[in-house]
């Protein structure tokens, strides 16, 4: 894991967003995601959401949601699309030089900033190059963490090669591809799996909910 701080990248990749988002209109904001049941507009708001979170306003909001983690987020993203797209975005541009995080490694935040960035990008088909250090934290990253989303037991037993960087991890049956796409498969973005080619595809997809 690199040992420099990810605010930085963090920050970066926030500004990028907005920028990308200046001009979407109505029927943008509200294309589905690449996260089940969200709408762009939806992701911005949990992003929004998380920029403003700290360990102790988390686990007074879990309380207050009956220690469900799902109620929690959302009744997050009402609170920050309830005034409309616009307002989210300016909220989003205002938090966005924040350092706070909900509890957990800052790593995970520019997971956040990367992987929804893409949850966002891929249906509206806006194209970004991430900073190849950023994509590499954020595999490193999930490759060795279940956290919320499943990603070491996703490619256990698999071995992970990134064709555009020198990247790979695991052991066994290989699935290649773009370095992003892997880090989106590994944690259950199925759109990206087309991305990918390898004798472990084909268990790799056997591992997503169908």
């Amino acid at each position: 894991m690199a040992s420099s701080s990810p605010w930085p990248l963090i920050h970066a990749e926030r500004q990028a967003l907005a920028a990308d988002l200046a001009a979407l209109d109505g029927a943008g904001w509200a294309t589905p995601s690449l996260c089940d049941h969200w709408s762009v507009l939806d992701v911005l708001g949990h992003m929004t959401a998380a920029a403003k979170m700290t360990p102790p306003k988390f686990f007074a909001k879990l309380a207050a949601s009956g220690f469900r983690f799902n109620a929690l987020t959302a009744k997050d993203i009402s609170q920050e699309t309830a005034g409309g797209a616009a307002a989210c975005l300016a909220e989003f541009r205002r938090v966005a030089p924040a350092t706070t995080h909900p509890p957990g490694p800052v790593e995970a935040m520019l997971g956040e900033s990367v992987l929804h960035g893409e949850d966002i990008r891929r249906p509206l088909g806006i194209e970004r190059a991430y900073p190849t250090e950023a994509v590499v934290r954020v595999a490193d990253f999930f490759k060795g963490s279940n956290l919320l989303i499943g990603s070491k037991t996703r490619i256990a037993g698999l071995t992970l090669r990134a064709t555009d960087t020198e990247w790979s991890t695991g052991a066994g049956p290989e699935v290649t591809g773009p370095l992003l796409s892997l880090a989106l498969s590994m944690t259950g973005r199925s759109a990206a799996l087309d991305d990918l080619s390898g004798d472990g595809l084909q268990a790799l997809r056997g591992r997503f909910s169908v």
